[in-house]
């Protein structure tokens, strides 16, 4: 008997703790301005018409990413150390970090050694990971 005990008390233990992880993730979600957000990536957006603001438009979606991470609470001194701290909340890890460590580059490079498809993989993972974070609800919204 003292063992059926310990097995329900143990139950009872982790479900708790269940519910309590999962209201502090809606409780996290709830207190962001999506509007903000959203408003701030179809302005970053504009700067994908052309080459030449190609590296604009990964750093503020960079600096968006790291502002919404803030905002949501992770732990961390850098957007590095937030991005780990929010990895198990974001789906897209690797394009993530794709485009974070683009953004590292981005002031040193030469924007004609940028291509397309690394501009459009990194914001396609900001965009993702603000998604996941519940700040960015635009649908069909593209790079």
């Amino acid at each position: 008997m003292n063992q059926k005990y310990y097995i329900a008390v143990g139950g009872v233990v982790l479900l708790l703790v269940i519910i309590v992880i999962v209201a502090r993730r809606r409780k996290r979600r709830r207190n962001v301005d999506t509007a903000y957000f959203m408003r701030r990536w179809q302005e970053l957006q504009k700067n994908c018409a052309s080459r030449k603001t190609w590296p604009q438009a990964i750093i503020e979606a960079d600096e968006l990413l790291d502002e919404a991470l803030k905002k949501l609470r992770y732990k961390g001194k850098t957007t590095g150390e937030r991005l780990v701290s929010a990895q198990h909340d974001l789906s897209d890890n690797e394009s993530v970090w794709f485009g974070h460590k683009l953004r590292k580059r981005v002031p040193d490079e030469d924007v004609r050694k940028l291509r397309k498809q690394d501009v459009l993989e990194a914001l396609n993972g900001f965009r993702q990971a603000m998604r996941d974070l519940g700040v960015l609800e635009v649908p069909n919204d593209r790079p």
